[in-house]
């Protein structure tokens, strides 16, 4: 009776330590969580070329009073998702002071002109390759351009450009293109898989029926919908390797018919 007794209060006693040191843990780590210890010093945001840092800043929007305890990632990079030119955002706490903020951008695949008014008018748009709609972009000696990073206008400098686009297209930052039009030209250069694709320096999509790219050695390409790509690409470097630099225009439309003009 006397060692069950005994057994018993050990084991009591055991259940005390225990929770006493739980206890502990607990206020400790309370106590941790609110206190200034490991505050953020520094913010170290990588991957990113079209975004100024002013515009980093008010997008991450971190908190001046937190610390890597108590500094919500989640919903750090769920605001900067939120930018047209975010694909992916990731947010790590690097101990002792310092916050990272990792993003992958969408560039600058082609730039759009589209109509603004029934006239002559146009605004030109940056689009990505997954058909986001990323902005339009400032006139070079605008007000808006010395807020815009430069690298946006070296990508569009460079990049396809889409022309002949219908009044009433709608571009929106931030959303999916819906044109049939713009689409198609997209689908056309982006499914080319030989040195054909670099060669595209514009596309006209007037319809996805007329669709018209131009080489960047002036040969114009009637291309149409973006259906049999392949075969309709074969065909056209076959065409411009028969005939070296004698070719004008080519038409593969109908692929199996495809017709050109000599210069």
């Amino acid at each position: 009776m006397k060692r069950a007794k005994q057994s018993s209060r050990q084991h009591f006693l055991r259940i005390g330590v225990i929770a006493a040191v739980v206890v502990a843990l607990i206020v400790g780590g309370v106590a941790l969580y609110n206190s200034p210890l490991f505050a953020i010093a520094n913010v170290e945001v990588k991957g990113v070329e079209h975004l100024t840092s002013d515009e980093m800043a008010q997008l991450a929007n971190v908190p001046k009073d937190t610390t890597l305890l108590r500094v919500d990632t989640a919903t750090i990079e769920k605001r900067i998702e939120q930018n047209a030119w975010v694909a992916d955002a990731q947010v790590n706490r690097v101990f002792p002071d310092t916050l990272e903020i990792n993003v992958t951008e969408r560039g600058v695949f082609a730039v759009v002109e589209v109509p603004t008014s029934a006239g002559a008018s146009i605004k030109r748009w940056a689009i990505a390759s997954d058909h986001m709609w990323l902005m339009p972009i400032p006139d070079a000696n605008s007000d808006a351009a010395k807020t815009t990073s430069s690298k946006i206008y070296e990508d569009a400098a460079s990049a396809l450009h889409i022309v002949d686009v219908p009044y009433g297209t709608k571009a929106e930052i931030g959303q999916v293109c819906t044109d049939a039009n713009v689409n198609n030209a997209l689908d056309v250069v982006s499914g080319l898989t030989t040195e054909l694709a670099g060669r595209v320096t514009q596309v006209s999509a007037a319809g996805t029926a007329e669709t018209t790219l131009v080489l960047d050695n002036g040969v114009e390409v009637a291309f149409g919908k973006a259906e049999d790509i392949r075969d309709k690409e074969r065909v056209i470097l076959q065409i411009l390797a028969d005939n070296e630099d004698n070719v004008a225009y080519i038409n593969v439309r109908m692929v199996e018919t495809p017709t050109w003009r000599a210069v």
